[in-house]
Parts: C-alpha cells; structure tokens; sequence
C-alpha cells in the first residue's frame, strides 16, 4: 500500500512539474493558434488574442488578453502586415516574453500583395519560388508608412495572409516546435515529435485538396477580398478579382460595374463572400448573371480551435472552392 501510495505522489509530482514547465503561449489568429496547438499537444494550450469573428487588421485589446500577453513566456504571430495595431501591445504588455513573427522568418514564404483593379490584365504569377520569399521582401520587415497611418494593412508591400499557403504552416509549426524545445528541453522531444505529426497531417490535407481542386485550375472566380493568393498559388487557382482592396474599404461604384461586366463577359462562375461581412455587395455583382455565391473563411470562423484547426481549415477551404466552382 505504501508504495502504492508513493508511486501515486510520484507521478503527480512529474506531472505538475511537466505542467509547470511548459511555456505560457500567446497566438494572434486561430490559424496560429491551431498550429502552437498541434505542437503543445497534451502539454498545454496556448491563449488567442484575436478570436475568429473579428477582424485581424484592426481590433480592440480585450482585457482577458492583456493579462494573457503579461503572463506569456511566448508570442507566436503572424506579423505586423497583418496586424500592425497588435505591435505596441505586444511590446509592452508583452515585454518579458520572446515575440516571434513567423512571417518573419527566412524559410517563410511571402509574396507581393496584388492590385486588383488590374486582376483581369495581369500576368500569370503563378511562378513564384515555392522555397523563398521574393526580393522585395522585408527590407523593412514591414514597418512601412501605410501601416503606420492606420490602415488595416499594407496592400503595396507583402501580402499578410501567409498562413493559407500550407508550406508555410510546416515550416512555422517545425520553427514553433524549436522555440518552445528551447525553453522547455525537457519537452523538448513531445515538442518535436508533435511538429513532425502536424507536418505530415498537414501533407494529409494538402494532397487531399490538390485532388479535389485539380479539376478547377481553369475556372475563373471572384473574391470578396484578396486574402487568398497564398491558397490559390499553391492549389493552381487564380482569382480574376476582388470586390473590395480590403475587408474596410469599400469599392468604388465604378469597380462594382466593372466586376459586373467581368462576370457577365469573361464567364466568371463564382463570387466568394465573407461571413465577417454582409453579402449585398456580393448578390448585388451576380445579379442577372450564372454566377454562384460560397461562402469563404480565410479565419475558420466555423471551425472547431485547437490541434485538428489547421488541416480542417485547408479541407473546409477546398470544399468551398469545390463546391462554388463546378
């Protein structure tokens, strides 16, 4: 009985010291919030700072995540392009733990943001380096005088929605496993371990979408804004537009009729809404047309958070597609 009293006390005792050993983590979106999921597995979960139905490019500091953000011992976001009012907070709520921007990061791969007013007149980019990042990139890391005049984010330098490339997903939860390794070595082999599964469910989805979509390379479609380039350049898609230059500014009356006359004229089957916003604009551009409306979520607003967010959201954004474009 003793001893069975000492191997119960035993084992608490590792566990709590496993517990109190695991590093309090912070993330920005529920994308990334899946991804340090995935990695933490049962050793802990870490805190959002923005939740799904909000806005990335402009938001309001909940009290809750103030006090997440002096607790954290690791920041894990996606960067100031995408969301340069969380800077300041970071910083000084923040200041004790380590920030990690993980578009930051050389292995990222990032991309120029597009102009969509000349969608329909651009050439094929689809030929970017699937290993690298562009020339232009982060001469600046994105501390640029668009962001600093409080626009939501910067549509003339890099493209923020970097986490709808998948690549991009493995390579951050490899380098989120290494930052978190390096803070908790004695976890360090769950962390590792957990990052290599989340790479190959990552695989998993990846290829499951590359089959479904395979069919609808050629299919011209509509987005309500572009927040998609990194999913389209990867699975083969191009979008011939965007209703809107982001989701807080309003397009031009002159650029609805010209998507209008775009959709009636070059075949485009599908307009992609947003459940963040209302689809008036949308129903309004397909009016006496044959295109369809989907909904589309680069957030996963519908989705479960935690470990299985991320490989749902790639399979969630390929039925959609599927769906709107056959």
């Amino acid at each position: 009985m003793l001893r069975s009293i000492c191997l119960v006390a035993s084992t608490a005792v590792f566990t709590q010291s496993a517990w109190a050993d695991v590093p309090k983590v912070v993330t920005d979106i529920a994308p990334i919030h899946g991804l340090a999921s995935m990695v933490m597995g049962d050793l802990g979960a870490p805190s959002m700072m923005i939740e799904p139905g909000t806005s990335p490019h402009s938001n309001a500091m909940r009290p809750s995540v103030a006090a997440a953000l002096q607790d954290a011992d690791v920041v894990f976001w996606v960067g100031e392009e995408l969301s340069p009012w969380l800077h300041d907070p970071i910083e000084t709520l923040g200041e004790t733990a380590q920030h990690v921007a993980l578009l930051d990061l050389d292995a990222s791969r990032r991309l120029a943001s597009r102009d969509i007013e000349s969608f329909s007149s651009q050439e094929d980019d689809h030929g970017h380096d699937d290993h690298g990042h562009d020339d232009h990139d982060h001469d600046n890391h994105g501390h640029d005088d668009h962001a600093e005049e409080g626009h939501d984010h910067d549509h003339s330098g890099t493209d923020p929605h970097a986490w709808l490339d998948p690549q991009n997903a493995q390579t951050w939860v490899t380098h989120i496993a290494e930052v978190l390794a390096e803070r908790a070595p004695e976890n360090a082999d769950t962390y590792k371990a957990n990052a290599a599964s989340a790479v190959q469910q990552i695989e998993t989805a990846v290829e499951n979408a590359q089959e479904r979509l395979s069919a609808f390379q050629d299919r011209p479609f509509i987005v309500f804004h572009d927040a998609y380039q990194y999913f389209e350049t990867r699975f083969g898609l191009k979008a011939s537009g965007a209703l809107s230059l982001s989701d807080a500014v309003p397009p031009s009356p002159s650029h609805v009729a010209e998507i209008q006359t775009r959709i009636r004229e070059t075949g485009i089957v599908c307009v992609f809404s947003e459940p963040q916003y209302s689809d008036g604009l949308v129903q309004t551009v397909i009016d006496g047309t044959e295109a369809r409306s989907v909904e589309l979520d680069p957030l996963g607003v519908a989705l479960e958070p935690g470990a299985s967010f991320y490989p749902d959201l790639i399979n969630d954004m390929a039925t959609r597609f599927e769906t709107c474009l056959q």
